[in-house]
């Protein structure tokens, strides 16, 4: 029996007596642990999937021991640009022993026999009983709107090209033109 079980948005096959590196737990060494998101059980050649998960399917588990893997070079570099750079990086686990892989049935409900039954007693019909009519309530008064006018719609005119207009004369006023013939 084998199954197929998501633990921290990851998937692991695994099987009784198992021994499988997950990612950290918390959780200290020598506890048990559930995992009730099961995808898939195989039963001896009997396949059941999930949708997305298989119901009442659990998987239980012991933990061994924590630790850290071993270190992972990470190097960036751009080329012509002077920039490079080295780090490392150790990823933390959790060392879990599978114990057992679960599948419990679903209650299955036995068909109902027809048992003789006592003869079922008939209710009194209810007895239509007047009701007062509803009142309803007054219509609304419609208020007078100012009637709402469309604006014409804009005709496309072409335009005449621009010219530049000439300067007005700037004709002298009457009381200049009257002083003027006075002087002469």
């Amino acid at each position: 029996m084998y199954a197929i079980v998501e633990i921290s948005g990851k998937q692991f096959k695994v099987a009784k007596s198992d021994v499988v590196k997950i990612p950290l737990q918390n959780a200290a060494p020598k506890d048990k642990l559930k995992f009730s998101n099961v995808l898939l059980v195989d039963d001896k050649g009997k396949v059941t999937i999930g949708t997305p998960f298989v119901k009442n399917a659990t998987v239980s588990a012991t933990v061994v021991e924590h630790g850290r893997d071993r270190k992972i070079i990470v190097f960036k570099k751009k080329r012509r640009k002077d920039y490079e750079v080295k780090r490392g990086h150790r990823q933390a686990y959790t060392m879990i022993n599978i114990d057992s892989i679960t599948v419990a049935k679903a209650k299955e409900t036995a068909p109902k026999v027809a048992t003789e039954k006592a003869p079922a007693t008939k209710v009194a019909p209810k007895v239509a009983t007047e009701k007062a009519p509803a009142t309803k309530a007054a219509p609304k008064v419609a208020t007078e709107k100012a009637p709402t006018t469309k604006a014409a719609p804009k005709v496309a005119t072409e335009k005449a090209p621009a010219t530049k207009a000439a300067p007005k004369k700037v004709e002298p006023k009457k009381s200049e033109t009257v002083k003027k013939t006075e002087k002469e």
